[in-house]
């Protein structure tokens, strides 16, 4: 019996035609993929949903907690297996983990994309389409979180990145690699994840900011954020969790002012720890109250930053949502 799989379409590159006269990738009129609907019945009992076309630079948390609340909807509604969701690629990475942390769903739910538009040559938007769609179907992509697949590699949402600005094989983990492929013959894992987090949110109205450390960065724009009154600051710190001691100060000002500040490394291997001991240093940013990361991206970090501020989490509690 074929799995009920509800595929959401949200726009992006996937979704988008290429103008030869001009070069330029644009939205189409209609989205080409929604033709596609009848050939992937073959695979799958196909419900569409359509609520936005956007190309992912414009997708905020607020159209990420609309696809959030879509996917229980129709859960509630319909008893769907599974979701697919077709998206941009620039920002699709973040509502993958926006949702692998917030949705509440026991099935498997996929987010895939497309780096060559609908009538480029060798476009792999549908391509991506059928191989989430296999993976959606597949009993064995039950209990591992939200999934990133592209280019016949499964990916989990917490560890997958975009790497390159064009290649079709952008999305990668670092470190740790995709944790299940797709062929010809089915949808094979050979890893799984170890540990899920589910948080509950009703809005995503926190304010967060993500700012990198440089050679030379100083309190003025930590300052500024403080004085802006946002909620939380991820700094993507140097190394293995340092910044420049002209930064110290700034940061000290945002954690007098209980604003919790997450650090995460703009490395993208390894992890931050509270190792050098100078002023600045990942030991004495960790003793005057500095959150640190378990491995995410800063991009990633910020989004469970506003994540733990929506559901009224506390420092310490904040903190140990960063240690999972």
């Amino acid at each position: 019996m074929k799995k009920k799989i509800l595929v959401i379409h949200t726009g992006g590159t996937i979704s988008m035609s290429e103008d030869h006269e001009t070069g330029a990738v644009t939205p189409s009129e209609e989205n080409p993929l929604t033709n596609q609907t009848s050939a992937l019945l073959q695979l799958a009992d196909i419900m569409v949903a359509e609520p936005f076309h956007l190309p992912s630079p414009h997708i905020t948390p607020a159209e990420m907690l609309l696809l959030k609340n879509i996917i229980e909807e129709y859960d509630e509604k319909h008893g769907i297996e599974g979701v697919v969701i077709t998206h941009g690629t620039d920002t699709l990475e973040e509502t993958a983990y926006f949702l692998d942390l917030t949705v509440q769903f026991s099935h498997p739910i996929v987010v895939t994309g497309a780096m060559r538009s609908s009538n480029e040559i060798g476009a792999d938007g549908l391509y991506n389409l059928i191989s989430s769609i296999k993976v959606a179907a597949s009993d064995e992509a039950r209990d591992k979180g939200v999934l990133v697949v592209l280019n016949d590699e499964i990916h989990t949402a917490e560890n997958v990145t975009k790497t390159h600005t064009s290649n079709v094989s952008t999305f990668q983990s670092p470190q740790y690699g995709p944790i299940g492929i797709v062929t010809k013959r089915g949808v094979f894992f050979h890893h799984a994840p170890t540990t899920h987090e589910k948080y509950s949110i009703q809005h995503v109205s926190k304010r967060v900011a993500l700012i990198k450390a440089h050679a030379g960065l100083d309190s003025s724009m930590l300052f500024a954020l403080r004085d802006m009154e946002f909620d939380g600051v991820v700094i993507e710190a140097l190394g293995q969790g340092n910044v420049p001691p002209s930064a110290v100060e700034g940061i000290l000002g945002l954690i007098k002012k209980q604003i919790p500040v997450v650090l995460v490394s703009r490395c993208f291997n390894g992890i931050v720890q509270d190792i050098y001991g100078y002023e600045g240093g990942g030991k004495h940013l960790k003793d005057i109250g500095v959150i640190f990361s378990n491995g995410l991206n800063g991009q990633k970090a910020r989004l469970k930053l506003l994540i733990g501020l929506a559901s009224n989490r506390k420092q310490k509690e904040i903190d140990e949502m960063f240690q999972v």
